[in-house]
């Protein structure tokens, strides 16, 4: 475990599951010492039995955006238990590229756990990774140079030694397959746990429905566009006078049309 580096995660290139993650967004969750019904509860998911790999798992997230619009639809966990360092870790996948909502992780980090995640969301990805210790964010980063959280730079020389680019984002030459690995070997080095295509592909699943985090209130939006011609609009709308803009086209899709061709 202690020198695990992203050449140990290559396989990421080669795999079926991998790339479909990638292509469709996922969250991986791994949380020390607490059982998978008890982390999908903390996560508010209604329990929907249990299946045995991963392709149960794929088939009714998709049956789940059938039925649903895309933007809002909950999402299915699956979550089981591997050994690792210190204890039992509970792996928990979803493939929706929503991620975990700080709040659980907080709470399933909380008095002395430890939760690490990392995760991609599909189409052009934003790449993100959340070390969570005793209820407290860490580390996380998009750009390995780019890292906050109340310890920001505690992570940074197993950083460098697992292969992570630390170079800004502009310097930066590996593609994102090299830093997923990078991402997946911290994350080893964090928990003990080694992940493989055959340990995701065969698990048996506890599953969980994840119901979709309501939207935040807003009250306004703000409108600033440079044209072709360099010339800059700037306005802030309120959402009052979106609705009131809204209202009055309801009402003028409403109103009786006159056809002209039948007029005398």
């Amino acid at each position: 475990m202690t020198s695990v580096t992203a050449d140990d995660y290559a396989w990421i290139r080669s795999s079926p599951l991998f790339r479909h993650a990638l292509e469709v967004g996922y969250t991986l969750t791994l949380v020390r010492d607490v059982a998978p019904e008890e982390v999908l509860r903390v996560m508010e998911a209604e329990p929907q039995g249990l299946c045995t790999g991963v392709d149960p798992l794929i088939e009714r997230q998709y049956e789940l955006l059938d039925a649903t619009d895309y933007w809002d639809a909950p999402s299915i966990a699956g979550a089981f238990t591997v050994p690792g360092e210190s204890g039992d870790w509970t792996v928990v996948l979803h493939f929706d590229g929503c991620g975990m909502q700080p709040r659980f992780l907080e709470a399933l980090s909380s008095k002395g756990g430890r939760a690490v995640v990392h995760s991609s969301n599909g189409g052009k990805p934003i790449h993100l990774f959340h070390w969570y210790e005793d209820g407290r964010l860490r580390t996380t980063f998009e750009w390995p140079a780019a890292r906050e959280g109340s310890t920001p730079d505690a992570l940074l020389p197993i950083m460098r030694e697992v292969g992570c680019d630390l170079s800004d984002v502009e310097d930066r030459t590996g593609d994102s397959l090299d830093d997923k690995a990078a991402v997946l070997a911290l994350t080893e080095r964090l928990t003990g746990v080694r992940l493989t295509e055959e340990v995701l592909r065969d698990a048996h699943y506890r599953l969980g429905l994840v119901p979709d985090e309501p939207a935040e209130e807003w009250t306004a939006v703000v409108v600033d566009i440079i044209d072709a011609h360099g010339e800059r609009f700037h306005r802030e709308v309120t959402r009052a006078q979106v609705e009131q803009a809204a209202s009055r086209a309801r009402a003028e899709a409403d109103r009786p049309r006159t056809d002209p061709l039948s007029a005398t």
